[in-house]
């Protein structure tokens, strides 16, 4: 069956089955932990998860490392972690009582940050608080791993694949994060997660040029994106004849989740389709004839 077929096959499927009910979304991967202080056991803030790319775990400051007896590993490098701090400054005031008193006066916030490690980047200590996730022991699918390591040998997009509590495209960075393949129950729910982070990747201004850089979260610009990227998923899996019912019925209710959020319009899984098309051909060929 021929590209275009298969393209159009997944789109008339996924609107058949839409038609037919709500399906709930599950979370694909196992693991809800997320990056947390190897010394308070407190989770860091959703900023800073992002900067240490969603890796799960516990994280120190190097001298947080020594004070433990611990040392970070030869070669290793810190991520940061930014907080606000501000300019307080103390101001002498009169009571109602007519007594000298010294008030705090809030100032200015400004930004810093601090460097920390990973606990697997660190010699000489234990996890504190870590939970051990669940694994699955899953083998890799030929044809699947084929269209990533073409894409990923052929861009200069970066791909993180760890024990990750997210999965996420991060367009500054020009990087695709998932969690193992070994946190998934279905490994073709590894390669649709992956599949959609790479189709989010195409956006890049380098190469489709698709990504509203101003798009918030739950934004109509944010939703019809999120519709480009599972479409794209699904027909890469499709492509690479890798599709289980499981993962194809929840790629359709993660559909229906941001439809909901379009007022759910159909016709725009229609709209979102032939971007997802351009966005597959990209990953399986690289950039296509103007004419094409």
């Amino acid at each position: 069956m021929k590209n275009d077929n298969i393209y159009q096959m997944v789109t008339d499927r996924i609107i058949a089955e839409m038609e037919k009910g709500i399906i709930p979304w599950q979370k694909p991967w196992n693991g809800g932990a997320c990056c947390i202080s190897h010394t308070t056991g407190k989770p860091y803030s959703w900023l800073n998860q992002l900067m240490l790319g969603g890796k799960v775990g516990e994280w120190l400051t190097f001298k947080q490392c020594k004070a433990e007896g611990g040392s970070v590993k030869r070669g290793e490098k810190g991520c940061p972690v930014v907080f606000w701090s501000f300019n307080n400054k103390k101001v002498k005031d009169v009571d109602a009582d007519g007594n000298e008193v010294i008030r705090i006066v809030r100032g200015h916030p400004f930004l810093k940050y601090y460097t920390v490690f990973h606990i697997d980047q660190c010699e000489g200590i234990k996890p504190k608080f870590d939970k051990e996730l669940k694994v699955y022991d899953n083998d890799p699918i030929e044809a699947a791993e084929n269209i990533v390591k073409t894409y990923f040998d052929r861009e200069a997009c970066t791909l993180n694949v760890y024990q990750s509590a997210q999965a996420f495209y991060s367009p500054s960075t020009d990087s695709v994060t998932v969690p193992q393949m070994s946190q998934y129950e279905v490994r073709e729910e590894y390669y649709s997660t992956l599949f959609h982070e790479m189709t989010h990747s195409t956006g890049h201004k380098s190469r489709l040029d698709r990504l509203d850089k101003v798009a918030a979260f739950g934004s109509k610009n944010y939703s019809k994106e999120e519709l480009v990227a599972e479409m794209g998923a699904a027909m890469l899996v499709s492509t690479a004849g890798i599709e289980c019912e499981k993962a194809f019925r929840n790629s359709v209710g993660y559909l229906q989740g941001w439809l909901k959020a379009l007022s759910n319009d159909n016709k725009l899984i229609v709209l979102a389709a032939g971007k997802a098309e351009a966005a597959v051909k990209y990953i399986l060929n690289g950039k296509q004839d103007n004419n094409e």
